[in-house]
């Protein structure tokens, strides 16, 4: 990026697509917004009854699986490093190294927007490390500790 361009604030579902290889049924975010390159962003999921995991999780309680919440929160920071070290459209996979400290605090069903707070820890090379919150209206569903590593094909 050069001293005079605009820093990307958002990605949407496109430029989403370009940076992480995760595809429906398993693109688990609609949106980033507030990006602060090398340091934090917001994801979004818009949380709906068609999503598969419903059938049977559970077929007459719909909860979002605290996994996939925590992938969600995964595909997030992969946004960040991906804008933060320009790998738009180079196929760089991400890998979860480490999960810890989970705490899940409240349900996610359909019809919440589910907000993923994510900010870098360590990072800049191959591997990040994250602290992430997910929240639904201002209300602390899921905080996690995690570590991925970054793997960039070679030209």
């Amino acid at each position: 990026m050069t001293e005079h361009a605009t820093p990307i604030r958002e990605a949407d579902l496109d430029l989403i697509k370009r940076i992480i290889p995760h595809r429906y049924p398993f693109l688990l975010i609609d949106k980033v917004r507030d990006i602060v390159i090398n340091e934090s962003c917001v994801g979004i999921k818009c949380v709906t009854n068609s999503e598969p995991h419903f059938q049977g999780h559970f077929p007459d309680m719909p909860i979002m699986p605290g996994v996939m919440i925590i992938e969600a929160m995964a595909q997030t920071s992969g946004v960040l490093v991906g804008l933060s070290m320009d790998l738009v459209d180079k196929q760089a996979k991400v890998f979860f190294m480490g999960v810890d400290a989970v705490k899940f605090r409240r349900k996610v069903v359909p019809g919440d927007v589910l907000e993923l707070n994510v900010r870098a820890v360590r990072g800049g090379g191959r591997v990040w490390k994250f602290e992430g919150r997910a929240t639904v209206d201002g209300h602390l569903a899921t905080e996690a500790t995690f570590t991925a590593m970054f793997d960039v094909p070679k030209a």
